[in-house]
């Protein structure tokens, strides 16, 4: 009896304190109901796209490295999901410092000031951790080029800098209300989910921190076959799923323009894998499903800055030309000898950055009319002209940030793995693990 009237006390307290958030919260501005849905389904499938990245990475390295190559993405949602909460978000979307270079607001860290803050009919803790997502996923990307030879201590701290010195900043300059390629020209740089900032910015980092490590042991000399295709397949097929959040969620609503960047993603992707396909018909003779997916990334990446400005024939033709761009890209790789083990570079940078400078030429004509309106005669040239300022300026602080990065981790902690132990692989020497362990174990018996 005591209990039940303990429960039943409780009970009152809580519907009390309930109803008196209730009454406040009907003070503040609304809350609408339907794009915070929306939203929240965004931000869970950004965050899906992290398993989906560490399958697709996991199945492309040999079966020694599959655990440490996949703990490289998980890893990142710890510390960069923390990082964020503590910091992130105020650099990024606070007001100029440094004379632009970053923002701060001290309401934003350790998100204290956004408790009870709606902005547009959206709770704004639902804003930063959709955009928490994005900062995850990017230096996750990075690992590709880093595969089967670093230091798990070293990547951590890697990640750490990077994020805190290259995501951060860039991120505020493209996407923060005063950031200064966000008010570029007459409408800013156009980057609706992260061309620049996610991928462009990764696949350049890639690049340079594959330089610094050198190549794996034995590349390009020794056949590095997939440990399982079937993995990496189910991973791109989560990408392709998780990326309907990235670019229609990207949009911050639930109306026409979140209709135009998922139909987008959706053609470019589409016709991107199948291009690939074609191409390997002719050159081979066969399709690979390596290829495959290689066509629906190619795809996908072209697209997300362009998805809220084109339509469908020009998202077919991004998504074809990225699609030839990267393949001839990959080809290269080999010719020139650098080992970005998974193609980040080849598939993220070269692609995305494509897209960014390309979608110019297919921008609809209701957005250059309504860009015309803030600057008069305003055309696709002049918007290149702010695209390519927003590549150089991406390319720039990847490439020297991230080569000072690799120095100052190598330095201190330690970035390539000593001989022995890449020759005994990441699994073991640094998880003391096997990722196919049981398997092998009933195979024996």
């Amino acid at each position: 009896m005591k209990v039940g009237l303990a429960n039943l006390i409780r009970t009152g307290v809580f519907l009390f304190i309930a109803s008196a958030g209730d009454a406040l919260a009907a003070d503040g501005p609304p809350v609408d109901t339907g794009t915070t849905a929306w939203m929240l389904i965004s931000t869970a499938l950004v965050l899906l796209m992290v398993p989906g990245l560490a399958m697709f990475y996991g199945g492309l390295v040999r079966t020694k490295n599959v655990l440490g190559t996949m703990m490289h993405s998980f890893v990142a949602i710890a510390i960069i999901g923390v990082l964020w909460s503590v910091c992130g978000y105020a650099l990024t979307f606070g007001g100029n410092i440094l004379g632009g270079f970053i923002g701060w607001n001290g309401d934003y860290f350790l998100l204290r000031g956004i408790d009870d803050r709606i902005v547009n009919g959206v709770p704004e803790y639902v804003l930063a951790m959709f955009q928490g997502k994005f900062a995850i996923i990017t230096p996750a990307l990075i690992s590709g080029a880093l595969a089967e030879r670093v230091y798990f201590k070293g990547y951590c701290a890697f990640i750490v800098l990077w994020f805190l010195c290259i995501y951060c900043p860039l991120c505020h300059w493209v996407w923060a209300a005063d950031g200064w390629l966000f008010n570029s020209g007459a409408a800013g740089v156009i980057d609706l989910a992260g061309g620049l900032v996610i991928h462009v910015s990764a696949g350049i980092s890639a690049l340079v921190a594959a330089l610094y490590l050198k190549p794996r042991q034995g590349f390009p000399r020794t056949t590095m076959n997939p440990n399982n295709l079937v993995m990496t397949m189910m991973g791109a097929g989560l990408l392709w799923v998780g990326w309907f959040g990235f670019n229609a969620g990207s949009t911050v609503q639930s109306g026409l323009d979140t209709a135009r960047a998922l139909t987008m993603t959706q053609v470019s992707a589409a016709c991107g894998a199948l291009t690939w396909m074609i191409i390997e018909a002719i050159a081979f003779r066969k399709v690979t499903s390596l290829g495959f997916v290689s066509g629906i990334l190619a795809g996908l990446v072209v697209i997300t800055p362009a998805a809220g400005v084109v339509q469908p024939a020009g998202a077919m033709v991004l998504g074809a030309l990225s699609s030839i761009v990267c393949y001839y890209a990959l080809q290269a790789k080999i010719r020139l000898g650098y080992d970005d083990s998974l193609d980040c570079f080849g598939i993220h940078g070269v692609g995305s950055g494509l897209g960014v400078l390309l979608l110019s030429f297919f921008i609809r004509d209701s957005w250059m009319h309504a860009a015309a309106a803030n600057v008069a005669g305003w055309n696709a040239w002049q918007q290149l002209v702010v695209q390519l300022k927003g590549l150089g300026a991406t390319i720039a602080l990847a490439a020297v940030g991230t080569w000072a990065i690799c120095i100052m981790v190598d330095k201190l902690l330690g970035f390539r793995l000593e001989p022995e132990e890449e020759q005994q692989g990441m699994d073991q020497s640094l998880h003391g693990e096997n990722g196919y362990g049981l398997i092998f174990s009933e195979s024996r018996r």
